[in-house]
């Protein structure tokens, strides 16, 4: 009888420390199921043909533009939608910029096709294309050529 009683006791207490937990919420009976966050990749990168292209040199480097601008389109682009032109000035890195977020993917794509570039978003350059419906922003990718993409002149060894 001392076993048996001693054994109640042990149940007892475990059930009023498990009851206790419960109510004070330390302890859940029944979870609900959490879902585990997926991990997300952004924005993919698509070689989207239909963007018109302005390649702009901001070199010091002749003909630069118009090379990347033949890489554009044998990559697939129109050729009557690729313009090459000179910049004003220098810049020191290679930058593709689009005007609406939803163009992302499009200049991620043309980034790969010229091998690499950062890429911005900008409305600087929109205004050289217009929109295609009142109220919109122009649809447009602008390639601006930096100074990265320039060989640093070769060393000439000590006659």
């Amino acid at each position: 009888i001392v076993l048996w009683a001693a054994v109640t006791t042990v149940i007892l207490v475990v059930a009023g420390i498990f009851g206790t937990l419960v109510v004070s919420g330390r302890v859940t009976l029944f979870p609900e199921a959490v879902s585990t966050p997926t991990a997300t990749l952004g924005v993919q990168p698509v070689q989207d043909t239909t963007y018109p292209v302005l390649v702009l040199n901001a070199t010091d480097e002749a003909g630069l533009a118009g090379q990347v601008r033949d890489t554009i389109v044998a990559a697939g682009w129109p050729d009557g939608s690729v313009i090459a032109s000179d910049a004003q000035s220098t810049f020191d890195t290679t930058t593709i910029y689009y005007v609406n977020p939803e163009d992302e993917a499009a200049a991620l794509g043309l980034a790969e096709v010229i091998g690499g570039a950062d890429v911005q978003q900008n409305e600087q350059y929109a205004q050289f294309y217009p929109a295609q419906n009142e109220g919109e922003a122009a649809r447009v990718l602008t390639v601006v050529l930096g100074l990265d993409r320039v060989a640093p002149p070769a060393e000439t060894p000590a006659p």
